[in-house]
């Protein structure tokens, strides 16, 4: 499912790319804002990767003591920017959109992955940690968290390709940015 999922964001992505591309008309100003927001998400989703030891573990650390779904907060802040820099408000509404139908489906079903994988730990995690919307203090799992992997490392950054996130973020941005000044 999570590999069905992943192809259909990927397929819709691509469809939208294209005329996002050929009918953005951005200014500096929506470019800086937008740029802020991506860099705010690309924070989230580096500190999330570098976090995570997918199908292992529970990660309950790091971001994810604050919301299940810090990848996707991230990748929802780098998707707004990149739609905010476009220069129409048309885009944030059908980024918005595409977010909604399609990620809302990618998390109740990483949810129930979760749960089948760690059904102890899980259940009192969920109740504790909102879906998207971060906490304001990080969860605190009860009894022993022995086999929790600490914190961030690049290591884990890298094998989680979260690069790739980078690399996309800044070949919009400079797409962006070459239609702004030369046109």
């Amino acid at each position: 499912m999570a590999a069905t999922m992943r192809r259909m964001r990927l397929k819709w992505v691509r469809l939208i790319v294209i005329p996002f591309f050929l009918f953005a008309t951005t200014t500096v100003e929506l470019l800086v804002v937008g740029a802020a927001l991506t860099v705010l998400g690309l924070f989230i989703r580096g500190w999330s990767a570098g976090t995570i030891h997918k199908d292992e573990e529970l990660a309950t650390s790091g971001p994810y003591a604050f919301t299940r779904n810090p990848l996707y907060l991230g990748s929802f802040f780098i998707g707004a920017g990149v739609a905010v820099a476009g220069g129409h408000w048309v885009w944030p509404l059908i980024f918005l959109a595409f977010y909604t139908a399609v990620y809302t489906r990618t998390m109740a079903g990483e949810a129930a992955h979760l749960n089948e994988l760690f059904p102890a730990e899980y259940g009192a995690y969920a109740s504790a940690v909102p879906g998207f919307v971060p906490r304001f203090t990080p969860y605190c799992p009860p009894g022993d968290v022995a086999g929790q992997t600490e914190g961030f490392g690049w290591p884990q950054y890298r094998r989680n390709r979260e690069w790739e996130a980078s690399l996309g973020a800044l070949a919009a941005f400079a797409i962006l940015s070459a239609r702004a000044f030369w046109e």
